[in-house]
C-alpha cells in the first residue's frame, strides 16, 4: 500500500474497508479493497522461492540505475474507479487538435485539445485546467485518464465545473506530433528547452499565446485563483514556472515526478522561492523514492537526483509558507503512481470553491448534470 505524507498533522481514520487519512485541509482517501477489482500490473508477482527482481532502472542519458531489492517498486499502483469511466456519469467532450503557431519560439507550433464538460455553461464562467504534455493526460489507455477524473469529479461536485486543455509541447512542423505512439517528444521536438529552462518564455506561450484563443471560443473565468496548470516530468517543472512567473494568471499546480533537476538548470527553484517573496500559488507535488536519483557515468549528482530536488522544493515552499501538499510513493520515474492519486490532488488543489449548507437547497445536493448546449455551440474550438 502507499504511504502518503503530508505537511499537517495527521489523523488516522478507519472505516471497515476505507481508511483515511485527514490534514487540517482535506482528506486523502485510498480504497484499500479497489486495488484487489483493478487489473494487476502486467509483471507478474514472483512465486514463492524465486527471487524478487525490479526492472532495470535507467536515468535520463541511459546510464542504469541502481534499485533496491524486491519487486518492481510501481507494482501496487494501479488506478481507482474516479480514474475510469463510471456509468450514469454525463461525459465531457474532447475537442481538437487545434494549433497555434508560437512567436515565443518562432518556427515551432503547439498542439491543443480542449476537454468540455457535460456541465459547462457559457453562461457561467468556468474554472480551468491546463495539462502539459497533454497527448500522455488524456490518453484514454494511460496512466492518467484526466478527462475521465475531470467528469467523475465535477459530476459529484468535489471540483468546479472546469475546461480542461491538454497541449503538447512545440515542435516545427517537420517534426512528429507526441502521442502515446510516437513518444512525448525527448530529441524531437522543443520540449526540453521550453519545459526544463527555468525562465519565463514558457509562461509567455501560455499566456500569450494560448489563453487569448481559449477566451475567444470559451467563457473562462479571469480569476487567476480559478486556473489551475499542471504536468509530469518536465511538464512538471514547466507548469511550476508558469505559475511562478505569472501568478496573476495562475495559483494552482499540480507536480507529479517534477523534473526539478539540471537539465537545463531547473534545480535553482528552492533558492528563489526562499529569496523571493511569497507568491499567492498553490502547489501539490508528487514523486517517488525510486525516481531518477541522480546516478551517472561519473558517480552521483545532486543535482540530477529527481526526488531529492522535490523534496528540497517542498522544504523551501513549507519554509517561506506556501499552500503545499506532497505525496512520496515507492514509484520510479513515470505516471503510475500520479495517475493513481491524480483525483485526490484535483480535490486538494480546487477544495475551496463555493458550497452551500441549506439542507433545503436540493441543486447542491445533487449530482451536476449535463447542460443541454446548441449544436453550434458543440463546432467552437
Amino acid at each position: 500500500m502507499p504511504r502518503f505524507f503530508f505537511t499537517g498533522p495527521l489523523e488516522y481514520i478507519a472505516n471497515g474497508p476505507i481508511c483515511m487519512w485527514k490534514t487540517s485541509t482535506c482528506f486523502l482517501t485510498v480504497a484499500l479493497a479497489a486495488a484487489s477489482a483493478q487489473t494487476p500490473p502486467s509483471q507478474s508477482a514472483p512465486l514463492p522461492g524465486q527471487p524478487q527482481t525490479p526492472p532495470a532502472g535507467r536515468g535520463r542519458g541511459g546510464f542504469q540505475q541502481p534499485m533496491p531489492p524486491g519487486p518492481n517498486p510501481n507494482s501496487q499502483y494501479r488506478l481507482g474507479p474516479d480514474s475510469l469511466a463510471q456509468e450514469g456519469v454525463p461525459k465531457g467532450e474532447i475537442r481538437g487538435p487545434f494549433v497555434i503557431p508560437s512567436k515565443v519560439y518562432p518556427g515551432t507550433q503547439h498542439t491543443y485539445w480542449v476537454y468540455v464538460p457535460a456541465q459547462y455553461d457559457p453562461a457561467v464562467p468556468a474554472s480551468l485546467m491546463v495539462f502539459q504534455d497533454g497527448q500522455a493526460f488524456m490518453d484514454p489507455n494511460g496512466d492518467l485518464r484526466a478527462q475521465n477524473v475531470m467528469d467523475n469529479l465535477i459530476y459529484r461536485r468535489e471540483i468546479p465545473v472546469m475546461i480542461g486543455v491538454f497541449i503538447n509541447p512545440g515542435r516545427r512542423p517537420d517534426q512528429p506530433e507526441p502521442s502515446p505512439q510516437t513518444g512525448w517528444g525527448d530529441g524531437t521536438t522543443n520540449r526540453g528547452i521550453e519545459y526544463n529552462t527555468p525562465d519565463d518564455k514558457y509562461a509567455r506561450v501560455i499566456t500569450e499565446e494560448l489563453m487569448p484563443e481559449l477566451y475567444k471560443s470559451y467563457n473562462i473565468s479571469k480569476d487567476p485563483e480559478q486556473h489551475g496548470i499542471g504536468g509530469s516530468s518536465s511538464g512538471a517543472i514547466a507548469a511550476f514556472s508558469v505559475a511562478w512567473e505569472r501568478p496573476d494568471d495562475f495559483r494552482k499546480v499540480l507536480s507529479s515526478v517534477g523534473s526539478f533537476v539540471n537539465l537545463h538548470g531547473g534545480y535553482v527553484y528552492p533558492e528563489r522561492v526562499l529569496a523571493s517573496e511569497k507568491k499567492p500559488i498553490r502547489v501539490f507535488l508528487c514523486d517517488g523514492r525510486n525516481d531518477n536519483r541522480g546516478f551517472g557515468r561519473n558517480g552521483y549528482d545532486e543535482k540530477r537526483d529527481w526526488f531529492y530536488q522535490n523534496v528540497r522544493l517542498m522544504k523551501a515552499l513549507t519554509a517561506k509558507g506556501y499552500d503545499v501538499n506532497y505525496a512520496w510513493g515507492m514509484n520510479l520515474h513515470g505516471q503510475k503512481y500520479s495517475g493513481m492519486i491524480l483525483p485526490d490532488m484535483m480535490r486538494w488543489l480546487w477544495r475551496d470553491g463555493p458550497v452551500s449548507t441549506d439542507p433545503n437547497d436540493m441543486v447542491e445536493r445533487s449530482f451536476r448534470q449535463a447542460v443541454a448546449r446548441k449544436p453550434e455551440n458543440q463546432q467552437k474550438p
